[in-house]
């Protein structure tokens, strides 16, 4: 899925925001692979109106939501970043009204394309 998303962030001249971009990738994916229970993961990677979205749709409804991590959690940071990472593009995230999509929208350097 990261190779797809490289790939889509070539084709659209968006390499500049390449690092950034795989980590919100994998941090979204992670979550749904661990947290969904499902058999069935969508990654969506789009240029609109000089915004990259980024979709992961896992197909299970629920509430996604930034925790505080323990300081020797392993895990669970990973919305954190996410949220961190979207805010330093000017760009915004949330979930789909029926909770199966978590979305991010990041600000294009040049608009893209």
């Amino acid at each position: 899925m990261r190779r797809v998303a490289a790939a889509r962030l070539r084709y659209c001249g968006l390499d500049a925001l390449r690092g950034d971009v795989l980590t919100i990738v994998s941090e979204l994916l992670t979550n749904a692979v661990l947290h969904s229970g499902s058999t069935e993961i969508r990654l969506t990677v789009t240029l609109q109106e000089g915004f990259l979205r980024i979709e992961v749709c896992d197909g299970q409804k629920g509430s996604v939501q930034p925790r505080p991590a323990n300081a020797h959690a392993q895990s669970g940071r990973g919305l954190l970043i996410v949220e961190a990472l979207v805010q330093e593009h000017g760009g915004s995230w949330g979930v789909s009204a029926d909770g199966t999509t978590v979305w991010c929208l990041l600000a294009a350097p040049g608009g893209g394309l």
